[in-house]
């Protein structure tokens, strides 16, 4: 493999500041890349950037607002010097709860961030890319699972592996790809960001014992994949979704 894979090319990570998306915006980092990463709180995106170093830039934005995601793309466009090679829609929220227990503002925060948010980002980033460049939308094993308690969260991320299909079609012809990673049980903040302590270990407990592996995975491992199908090793994979998940969704 080549340690260089993104030698001098340009990517763009929402949701770059924790979990998975600052594993890849790191990754592609120590690959070559020049990589803007895009996040809500501006503490932790002044820190991820500081610590990804001078081939990164942060940008605080709400991919949900497209204002917001307008000045996420000029900051991308002005950082790469109107290069873009990579894009990695990561940003993403998850509330868990039963049926009776969701809220409207539940409703309409997780399809704001996790598919309004994810479809923009594509389609004002499009414009920035060439042909040869690849997209990778971040999706979940629960788009296909039936977990209790997560029948919004698994909604969206069933509209994101929708995406990955037509607009890899889509936009096939301009010679951009586009392909879906969908993580199964992986440790990131995500869990931490739900108030409900002891639902969130019921969820976690089940996600294990579902799992041919029996353990969590890692952001490194999700990385190795996004980068796979980032670069031009996947340079005949389009529309395809890529489960890194221990197994629980195939077998």
């Amino acid at each position: 493999m080549d340690p260089r894979r993104f030698e001098g090319k340009v990517a763009l990570v929402t949701g770059g500041n924790s979990g998975i998306g600052l594993a890849v915006a790191k990754g592609l980092v120590d690959e070559g890349a020049r990589v803007v990463i895009v996040g809500r709180n501006a503490e932790t995106v002044a820190r991820s950037a500081g610590a990804l170093g001078a081939s990164a830039r942060g940008v605080v934005a709400d991919t949900a607002r497209l204002d917001e995601l307008d000045r996420a793309i000029a900051a991308t466009r002005e950082f790469g010097a109107g290069r873009l090679d990579v894009v990695f829609a990561n940003a993403g929220v998850g509330t868990f709860g039963p049926l009776a227990a969701t809220s409207e503002a539940m409703w309409d925060s997780m399809f704001d961030i996790n598919v309004k948010g994810v479809y923009f980002t594509v389609q004002k980033a499009v414009p920035l890319m060439k042909p040869g460049g690849a997209i990778v939308l971040n999706a979940s094993v629960a788009a296909g699972k039936g977990n209790v308690g997560s029948s919004v969260y698994a909604s969206t991320k069933a509209a994101v592996r929708s995406f990955g299909r037509t607009l890899a079609n889509e936009l096939v012809e301009r010679g951009i790809r586009v392909n879906v990673v969908s993580p199964g049980p992986i440790e990131t903040p995500i869990f931490d960001r739900t108030a409900n302590t002891e639902q969130v270990a019921a969820i976690k407990a089940a996600m294990l014992a579902r799992n041919p592996m029996k353990r969590f995975g890692t952001t490194d491992e999700v990385t190795a994949a996004v980068l796979f199908l980032a670069s031009d090793a996947a340079s005949f994979i389009t529309g395809v979704d890529l489960l890194v998940d221990g197994g629980v969704g195939s077998v």
